[in-house]
């Protein structure tokens, strides 16, 4: 068969740049020591932050939930795909992060190509920080506004973009940066944006269940409708479900309802997959001792690191990136480290800049101060 693609030259160009991404196959639920690939492993690589992707009470709600519904959804949400329970967790979500409405999506992905090109027109701008999400670059790309983007967390870069910027402009950031770990300056970012009546749209998917105790970074930085306009939340990370969902005025809802392709034109989730997020949030509410933990651990974490002098870059979220720069060495440390039962990801380019390959160490409030101990101790020793 020909091949004008060149798709064997191509794959063996990332083998050779040590770029080359492969799976592994889970063998358990998703949770703090885990079965993957025949071994025993303590999980440091997973978003579920909270440990709640295999709490009894999220799984018993799912299954209900299927028991009484069915499965699958049949249909999108504009046909008849959208059940009480969707609805029930839309209402519970908005009412959660402090807004007048939530519309759910599928996954975040969805959520930002759908918000982005929905909202743009030509003519329009849309300004993003250089270490973005893919999903916020990709809604941009796909909608007919310019895209501009500014240096990492630099607010006078940003104030350079927005004098620059022409027709409508929306601005969007990731909270908490997923493969740095760090925070964006929210607060400074609203306010420069209210000055130059941009809105800000705010994509929370690491903050969501970690910040504010668990509400997310409106909750954290007192962020009302008038400063953050649009609000995305995932459902699969911190919460242990899947999907994602849009909060705003009721107009965003609304207009997003009529124009969001990536919500028009799909199937709904599941409502055994909208019970468990419900079931999540109702966890999240009475166990608050979760977000505590999980903060105390990151803390053990972050002072045992600076004591051994390892090289982690700068972040107080359950995302701990120790750079190594070369993406060779970054897959070693991992494979050392897989050797001596942690699983931690190696991160190389294009997910993060090119010379900045990382191991990216994720916590959860369902890890031990044992393994925080142990893992840090496998680290040192490399």
């Amino acid at each position: 068969m020909s091949d004008p693609f060149q798709l064997a030259q191509r794959l063996q160009a990332r083998r050779d740049q040590h770029l080359y991404r492969q799976r592994r196959v889970l063998e358990s639920p998703q949770q703090a020591h885990i079965q993957c690939d025949g071994k025993t492993l303590r999980n440091f690589s997973s978003n579920d932050y909270l440990g709640l992707a295999n709490h009894p009470a999220v799984v018993a709600a799912s299954q209900k939930a299927a028991a009484e519904y069915g499965f699958g959804s049949g249909a999108s949400h504009l046909v008849i795909g959208h059940s009480r329970v969707h609805h029930e967790l839309e209402e519970r979500l908005a009412e959660w992060v402090g807004r007048p409405r939530a519309l759910l999506f599928s996954t975040g992905y969805m959520a930002n190509l759908g918000v982005i090109s929905a909202l743009l027109e030509r003519g329009d701008t849309v300004v993003q920080d250089k270490l973005n999400h893919a999903s916020l670059l990709d809604g941009a790309q796909l909608s007919r506004g310019q895209l501009q983007r500014y240096h990492h967390n630099d607010l006078g870069s940003l104030q350079q973009r927005l004098q620059q910027a022409g027709g409508r402009v929306l601005v969007a950031t990731d909270s908490v940066f997923s493969m740095d770990g760090d925070i964006a300056p929210l607060q400074d970012m609203a306010h420069l944006c209210q000055q130059q009546n941009a809105w800000l749209m705010v994509d929370d998917a690491h903050g969501l269940g970690v910040l504010g105790q668990g509400h997310g970074c409106l909750r954290e930085y007192d962020l009302g409708l008038e400063q953050v306009p649009v609000y995305m939340g995932t459902l699969g990370k911190a919460l242990g479900s899947y999907g994602a969902f849009v909060a705003g005025s009721e107009d965003l809802i609304e207009f997003l309802i009529q124009s969001a392709r990536s919500y028009i034109y799909t199937t709904a989730m599941p409502p055994s997959v909208a019970a468990a997020s419900l079931a999540s949030l109702e966890v999240l509410a009475a166990e608050r001792w979760r977000v505590e933990r999980l903060q105390d651990l990151i803390g053990r974490f972050t002072r045992g690191a600076l004591a051994m002098g390892l090289p982690m870059m700068p972040s107080t979220t359950a995302i701990q990136p120790l750079l190594v720069h070369d993406s060779e060495q970054a897959l070693q440390l991992s494979a050392t480290l897989l050797e001596r039962g942690f699983l931690v990801g190696a991160i190389r380019p294009p997910t993060v800049p090119a010379n900045a390959a990382r191991l990216r160490i994720t916590l959860s409030a369902a890890h031990s101060e044992q393994d925080i101990d142990d893992l840090l101790n496998a680290l040192a020793s490399n």
